[in-house]
């Protein structure tokens, strides 16, 4: 899509977004299932204006609980540089024992929980040394549709593994198609798997990087991307986020470059601490990727 188009495919958008909004009461009856926040910046903080950070979260919080106020089940820091098309995902496991400000040290996870989304921000950002512009949070069963939306996704897995729980046929090595629910229990599965939380975060980028090339190979589909942001937004609660600024980054999203994407999971090792089973992240490489990151979307050498 030439750059004249896009402006105005993004005008119009943008236009269309806000009918939306001014048209449909916010008490109208709706399924949250994802939620974005747009994070308070430091003024300390370095802000590259070309360089999206979006810190994505998985939470698996059950009917009447407050999904901003639950333990993250998965956690992404996910950079898009919107001038190269190049995005890379850090992999933060769940179990990670981190400082927690305001709170001492504990799971990485328990930040969601005592301060929502932003103290998970600030937490994981402080960890890295790059601060998410965004917390984009996804129930399961959001995230589950959202992947069916879009008729599924496919993925290179690795290695094959089964869970007696979620998926006892498992799920064969190499190129597979996985959709709905299967997919996000993919993304789940930690026991079956040699390396634990560290494969499971690994499984993870599977399905994010899985979901990317699936928007990226349709978005020049008339109507998709629209319709899309519109059935993401009528299942979408933001706060500072503007509707066309949803847009941006659903475009971002899209114009990402599949030859262009790394991953990497931040490593460390496994310790007991009161009791618990936790994992000590290495802070020195943590701080690596980030810095590497500020300079550069296509990190992750490790």
């Amino acid at each position: 899509m030439d750059g004249t188009k896009r402006i105005v495919r993004t005008a119009l958008l943008g236009l269309l977004l806000g009918l939306l909004v001014l048209v449909v009461p916010d008490s109208t009856p709706a399924r949250v299932e994802f939620t974005l926040v747009k994070i308070d910046r430091a003024s300390g903080v370095d802000v590259d204006p070309d360089v999206v950070w979006i810190l994505a979260v998985g939470t698996d919080a059950r009917p009447g609980d407050d999904p901003l106020r639950t333990r993250a089940d998965a956690l992404q820091m996910v950079g898009i540089d919107t001038r190269t098309g190049a995005a890379t995902a850090i992999g933060i496991p769940r179990d990670s024992y981190v400082p927690i400000p305001g709170h001492g040290s504990d799971r990485v996870n328990a930040a969601m929980y005592y301060g929502g989304p932003q103290l998970l921000g600030e937490t994981v950002g402080n960890l890295l040394g790059v601060h998410p512009d965004y917390v984009m949070v996804a129930g399961f069963g959001g995230l589950a549709r959202l992947i069916s939306g879009i008729g599924g996704i496919t993925v290179d897995n690795p290695r094959a593994f089964a869970d007696s729980d979620l998926h006892p046929q498992g799920w064969r090595a190499g190129r597979i198609r996985i959709n709905g629910m299967k997919a996000v229990e993919f993304a789940r599965v930690r026991k079956a798997l040699p390396r634990g939380d560290f494969d499971r975060s690994a499984n993870q980028q599977l399905v994010l990087r899985g979901i990317q090339q699936k928007v990226a190979a349709k978005a020049a589909t008339p109507g998709f991307l629209e319709s899309g942001v519109l059935s993401l937004l009528r299942n979408l609660k933001t706060k500072d986020v503007a509707p066309t600024e949803l847009f941006r980054l659903a475009q971002a999203v899209a114009d990402v470059d599949p030859r262009k994407i790394t991953s990497c999971v931040l490593q460390g090792s496994g310790a007991t601490v009161g009791g618990a089973s936790v994992v000590l992240p290495n802070t020195g490489d943590a701080r690596r990727y980030g810095n590497d990151a500020r300079h550069d979307a296509t990190i992750s050498r490790c």
